[in-house]
């Protein structure tokens, strides 16, 4: 099935808020989804308890049982999974990578957090899997720090999604309440920005699948 993994090496990317709305995208279009949070602080599975019996389902994993995690979703007949992983933590990246079909980093684009991105690299190497980088918390008219951005990742390998975030307040406010963007304002910028995202990422999968 469908799987994809958000990972970064820096805290406060945005993993688990791209990972939730990822999620709630799929159940959207009417996707069994999950995410699997595999992060001890377990920020996704509390946003689960905040939201009720809404859909995604959330559930908790630790790294090295997420091949058994994926199949009991399947035989429940879930349809995409997610898997949002922890920072700081390569042996919970690397199943992750090794398991997915598709790779998201979101990363702020500033100099400490794209330095971060030469780990990942690292492990990426060795399964060859798609990965792209997702600038997240991107300023207003930053057009010029979204190129030097985009060069610092290229020179690390990485390929750049064409969708970025902005540093929205409704990312925020809605995860606070167990909400998506789109929930709380569904014209809002960054529920487009979520909506592009996803779009993307269906045409991504579609193209490996082939």
């Amino acid at each position: 099935m469908p799987t994809v993994a958000i990972v970064s090496q820096k805290g406060g990317s945005g993993k688990t808020t791209m990972a939730l709305h990822l999620a709630s995208c799929a159940a959207y279009s009417k996707k069994q989804s999950i995410v699997i949070d595999t992060d001890p602080q377990a920020t996704a599975a509390a946003w689960g308890d905040w939201r009720g019996d809404f859909l995604p389902e959330i559930i908790t994993s630790p790294p090295a049982r997420l091949g058994m995690a994926i199949r009991q979703g399947e035989r429940q007949g879930k349809e995409f999974f997610v898997i949002d992983t922890p920072p700081h933590a390569d042996a919970a990246m690397r199943e992750a990578i090794k398991i997915a079909d598709l790779v998201l980093i979101p990363t702020r684009p500033r100099a400490f957090d794209l330095h971060a991105l030469e780990a990942i690299t690292d492990l990426l190497e060795l399964t060859k899997t798609p990965a792209f980088v997702v600038f997240n918390a991107v300023p207003a008219r930053a057009t010029k720090l979204i190129k030097e951005a985009e060069k610092a990742a290229k020179e690390h390998g990485l390929k750049v999604c064409p969708i970025t975030f902005g540093e929205r307040a409704d990312f925020h406010r809605s995860a606070a309440k167990g909400e998506v963007a789109a929930e709380i304002d569904p014209d809002g910028k960054a529920a487009g920005e979520v909506s592009a995202l996803w779009k993307w990422v269906k045409k991504q999968l579609k193209a490996q699948a082939k």
